[in-house]
């Protein structure tokens, strides 16, 4: 295993450019085919322009599964560090169960086995597999920010910077359906995700600093259009 940066601490080359490869819309864990149930918010009429997708994408992010996701990110990353693999085991466990929708499981699941896989045979490192087999071992679906707090936590990259990555990922793949959806321009969809610059930001302090038992999420529209989905009668989108 890679030795570890501070937790806080800036990301170097080569890290960073680590990071942008597995964050990027190229790195092959098919998020695009993913619209986390708002191919139906769009339907309904809930999303229907910049300021909707902007308002709709920033509560996922900070109260939605981007809030999850972080809190999951960050504890599966601090097991791995600590060598701590019953701790790491119960994260998994959580994160693949505190999904509120069966279409949302399956995103989480798929994307994080992608993602896994293409970390394991394109950017290998020590400590991986062995990590990858003890979940394997356990039966676990491995959540999508589990992969990513794994793989970052063997790679040594420090944390701050790679849970702000993974939530502007997560709102800049949402605003790409948006754009996609609605539909928007390009330019518009650019104004929406520089709107939501502060939410990134917010939203990684604040998981930084929010203690394991204050894990959870509060998005129950966005459950409820992710169950519209799985009956949507036409559909672009796996969920």
């Amino acid at each position: 295993m890679t030795t570890p940066e501070p937790v806080d601490g800036p990301i170097a080359d080569p890290a960073l450019h680590r990071l942008l490869a597995w964050l990027s819309p190229a790195f092959p864990v098919g998020a695009f085919t993913w619209s986390h149930g708002l191919e139906a918010a769009v339907e309904a009429g809930l999303v229907r322009d910049r300021d909707s997708l902007t308002d709709w994408v920033g509560w996922i992010v900070e109260q939605g599964a981007g809030r999850l996701d972080a809190d999951c990110l960050r504890e599966a990353y601090l097991a791995v560090q600590a060598g701590d693999r019953a701790r790491l085991l119960a994260v998994a466990d959580e994160a693949a169960a505190l999904r509120g929708t069966a279409e949302m499981a399956q995103e989480a699941a798929a994307q994080g086995a992608a993602f896994l896989r293409a970390i394991g045979d394109g950017w290998p490192v020590a400590g991986l597999a062995e990590v990858r087999a003890a979940l394997t071992g356990a039966g676990l679906d491995t959540a999508y920010p589990v992969a990513v707090g794994v793989a970052a936590a063997c790679h040594g990259l420090p944390l701050r910077p790679v849970l702000a990555g993974v939530l502007h990922a997560l709102g800049a793949n949402l605003v790409s359906a948006g754009v996609r959806l609605v539909p928007l321009g390009q330019t518009t969809g650019q104004q929406a995700l520089a709107a939501l610059v502060p939410v990134f930001v917010t939203a990684t302090e604040d998981a930084l600093a929010r203690p394991w038992s204050d894990r959870g999420s509060a998005a129950p529209m966005v459950d409820w259009t992710s169950m519209r989905h799985e009956t949507q009668y036409t559909r672009l989108f796996r969920s």
